[in-house]
């Protein structure tokens, strides 16, 4: 009985940590979506504990019925959860609904599993108690360990939960019938055997659709057909291409990341102003599509870029997807540069190089894993990493949709120490776009001179003109009218704190 408490209770925990995973890899916002379903979860276990009291009579076969809706509920709640993203829009209100239902079916469980145990060796109440969470605990432990280092390597997120389902199905219902089949009426008894195998049959067809399934489900997400699609150790990476193959589209856990029909004016601004200076040594942080590394080396007094991205997976996809290949020109394979896979923050931690130019091509700052990335402790490592009147541009998000994040970057350089000058452009597959060009001394009190230099190659999109325009901001986006805004840190992520503009997402 204690072995049944200790799988049932692992189960628990994968349900938990599967659907905080899923809010995750959906929407970002990790704090958020752990909150949610950690607070309705235990809210829903009183409820269940407190609903189970009536049930004590009949405890065995009670215990089973729990244990079947348990593992249908839990093991089909990823799938379900994506169905409701992607197909219904209705995410938070059907994690909300699924989070209740599990937390309450397994707070059903505890009051039924403690009249199990008393009616197998009768002992007081505290021992019971004692041993009934000390298995549970214990297997809550391996379910949280199981999750991250054998469930999602091995099987993923869908059907990992669907194959913890099915365990969960298995041991909570077969022990009813094994230990306490005496006590059950036989209709009890072919009722109990009957849906254990039709949970752990729906379970099962369920994992043979669920590749095809989630094929359907995450195409629906996107205007173009998918041609690559991976799941790595960090992220969703998918890749669109429309049929008349003119534009291919990178996303990262459903954030675009470029369109070939205009990403050079996106790079082009990113790149080319902090070059205007000593080049010869140029790091990348971030940009593992190898875009902006081609831009850097158009330049050929470049001896040097160190490329320093999180994930080996989109670096091997830059160089091995023909098309996006393409569009890099092969950066990556150039005998200049050096990829290194890491994280970008602990990587200037222990880096001891200095560079003529820096270029911060980041993820947008919509969790705590990549708002460490837009912080004044990150501005500070940089710092270090910068050669005495060198540059450094970064991608800051878009001062029209979200102004208050965008401005919070330009005061965490500040407070880091840089002077820091903002400017903008318009790139029509993400809408305007935002930038900072800093500079750790040298740079004059309202920051660097926005500049190109005098030996650019020959570019699409930007021009001195455009860069003088870029750095006019209109009056209801300039720092002035977001009514104030505050560094973020380690400790206190502003980036992440402030909503994007709704008027302006409207009229978009």
């Amino acid at each position: 009985m204690l072995l049944a408490v200790f799988v049932c209770a692992a189960c628990g925990l994968v349900y938990e940590l599967a659907l905080v995973a899923l809010g995750s890899y959906l929407l970002g916002d990790t704090i958020t979506q752990a909150s949610i379903v950690l607070s309705v979860m235990v809210f829903a276990m009183g409820v269940g504990s407190l609903a189970s009291k009536g049930l004590t009579a009949r405890p065995a076969f009670w215990f089973a019925v729990i244990e079947g809706a348990l593992s249908l509920v839990g093991g089909l709640s990823v799938l379900a959860l994506y169905a409701a993203y992607a197909y219904l829009s209705l995410y938070q209100p059907a994690l909300v609904l699924c989070a209740f239902a599990v937390g309450a079916l397994i707070g059903a469980e505890i009051p039924l599993l403690m009249e199990l145990i008393q009616r197998i060796r009768r002992q007081d109440a505290a021992d019971a108690v004692a041993d009934l969470f000390a298995a549970d605990y214990v297997g809550g432990l391996l379910g949280g360990l199981a999750f991250p280092f054998l469930l999602l390597p091995i099987f993923g997120l869908v059907e990992g939960a669907l194959i913890v389902g099915a365990v969960n199905a298995v041991v909570g219902m077969w022990v009813v019938l094994w230990l306490f089949r005496s006590s059950l009426r036989r209709r009890s008894r072919v009722l109990t055997t009957s849906a254990m195998v039709l949970v752990v049959a729906v379970l099962a067809a369920a994992f043979a659709y669920s590749g095809r399934f989630e094929v359907t489900a995450r195409q629906a997400l996107y205007r173009a057909p998918i041609v690559h699609a991976e799941r790595s150790d960090y992220q969703e990476i998918v890749v669109t291409r429309t049929t008349d193959g003119l534009d291919t589209r990178l996303f990262l856990n459903g954030d675009l990341q470029f369109s070939s029909l205009d990403e050079y004016r996106y790079h082009e601004a990113l790149v080319h102003p902090a070059l205007d200076g000593e080049r010869g040594s140029v790091l990348v942080l971030g940009g593992g599509d190898g875009l902006a590394v081609r831009e850097v080396l158009r330049y050929p007094d470049v001896e040097e870029v160190t490329l320093v991205d999180l994930d080996p997976a989109v670096t091997r996809l830059a160089r091995t997807d023909p098309e996006i290949s393409r569009l890099n020109d092969d950066s990556l394979d150039d005998p200049r540069v050096e990829v290194v896979n890491t994280d970008a923050f602990n990587w200037l931690r222990e880096n001891g190089r200095r560079y003529d130019a820096i270029i911060a091509d980041m993820p947008d700052p919509d969790d705590v894993a990549t708002a460490k990335l837009y912080s004044v402790e990150f501005y500070g490592l940089v710092r270090n990493a910068l050669a005495e009147g060198g540059r450094l541009t970064v991608q800051s998000g878009s001062p029209f949709f979200a102004p208050k994040a965008y401005w919070s970057i330009g005061a965490s350089l500040e407070e880091a120490g840089w002077t820091a000058t903002p400017y903008q452009v318009d790139v029509p597959s993400f809408g305007n776009w935002g930038y900072f060009l800093a500079a750790a001394e040298g740079g004059g009190e309202d920051g660097p001179e926005l500049s190109l230099p005098s030996d650019a190659p020959d570019l699409r999109f930007l021009s001195g003109p455009v860069l003088q325009a870029a750095a006019v901001f209109p009056e209801d986006r300039s720092r002035e009218s977001t009514g104030g805004v505050r560094p973020s840190t380690l400790l206190d992520p502003a980036v992440i704190g402030y909503e994007q503009d709704p008027e302006a997402w409207a009229g978009y």
